[in-house]
C-alpha cells in the first residue's frame, strides 16, 4: 500500500516543477487529497454503501474544491494539477499516468440511467485547464485536450484537440504512456507542430523578436568596439559588423 502511495506521489513531484518533496506533495496538493478519498468512497460505493460514499464524495468536495462522483474509476498515478473546480461524473474512467488541470468537467450529455455517459481516459492523457470532455466515448492513449476545449467526439490515440467544438490537431505524440512521457509533456496539452493559427501567428512574434534581440546585440558590440578604437584603427571585422547593420537598417 505504501509502495503505491509513494508511486503516486513520486509522479506528481516528475510531472510539477513546483514540488519539491513527499511531505510537501502529502501535505498540500488537494489533488491528490481528492484522489485517496475518491478510493475510499469508490471502495464503500462497490460495496453497496451509496449514501456513505455519496456523503464522503461530498466532504471532499468541502475539502478539496474538486467533485469526483464515487462510482468513478480512477487509474495509477493520476494528477489532479491544481485541481480546483474539476468534475467528474459517475460512469467516468480514467486510465493510468492521465493528468487533469484546474476547472476540468468530465460529464455526461445523456440523462438515462444505467449507460455509459461519462468519457473514458486512456492512459497519459493530458486534459488542460477548463477543458470540457462531454460524452460516453474514449480518449485514446497518449491524446492531450487544449485549455477550454469542448470535446463531443473521439479522440484518437496521439491526438491533440482544440477549439469549440473540439478538431483533431496533429498526432504527433506517443502512442502511449512510456519512459518518454516527461519528454513530450506539455502542461496546457500544446504540441510543437500545431497548425492553430493563433499558436503559429504567436510564435511568429517570437521568433521576430528573438532576430530583432540579435540585432541589437551586434549594434551594441559594434558601438563598443567604435567608442574604444582609434578612427584609423577600425578593423576588418568592426566594418563588417557595420556593414550588416546599415544593411539591417535599410530593411
Amino acid at each position: 500500500m505504501f509502495n503505491s502511495l509513494f508511486d503516486q506521489v513520486d509522479s506528481i513531484i516528475v510531472r510539477d516543477p513546483a514540488a519539491r518533496n513527499r511531505l510537501e506533495v502529502i501535505t498540500c496538493y488537494q489533488g491528490l487529497h481528492a484522489v485517496w478519498l475518491h478510493r475510499i468512497s469508490h471502495f464503500l460505493w462497490n460495496l453497496g454503501l451509496k449514501w456513505i460514499a455519496r456523503l464522503l464524495s461530498m466532504v471532499a468536495r468541502f475539502i478539496t474544491g474538486i467533485e469526483i462522483h464515487p462510482g468513478a474509476k480512477i487509474g495509477r498515478r493520476v494528477f489532479l494539477d491544481h485541481g480546483l473546480g474539476i468534475v467528474i461524473g459517475e460512469t467516468t474512467e480514467i486510465g493510468d499516468d492521465c493528468t487533469i488541470y484546474q476547472g476540468v468537467t468530465l460529464g455526461g450529455t445523456s440523462l438515462y440511467k444505467g449507460v455509459k455517459r461519462h468519457p473514458t481516459l486512456g492512459k497519459g492523457v493530458v486534459v488542460s485547464a477548463g477543458a470540457k470532455v462531454l460524452g460516453g466515448f474514449t480518449v485514446g492513449d497518449g491524446a492531450r485536450v487544449g485549455s477550454n476545449a469542448v470535446v463531443l467526439k473521439e479522440i484518437p490515440p496521439g491526438a491533440t484537440a482544440v477549439g469549440i467544438p473540439a478538431r483533431i490537431l496533429h498526432p504527433d505524440l506517443p502512442q502511449s504512456a512510456d519512459s518518454k512521457t516527461k519528454e513530450y509533456f506539455s502542461a496546457y496539452g500544446v504540441t510543437p507542430n500545431v497548425d492553430d493559427p493563433v499558436s503559429m501567428a504567436l510564435k511568429g512574434l517570437i521568433d521576430a523578436t528573438i532576430e530583432q534581440e540579435a540585432k541589437i546585440a551586434q549594434l551594441e558590440k559594434a558601438l563598443a568596439k567604435l567608442n574604444n578604437t582609434p578612427q584609423d584603427a577600425v578593423t576588418s571585422e568592426t566594418k563588417r559588423d557595420l556593414g550588416a547593420i546599415k544593411e539591417w537598417l535599410k530593411e
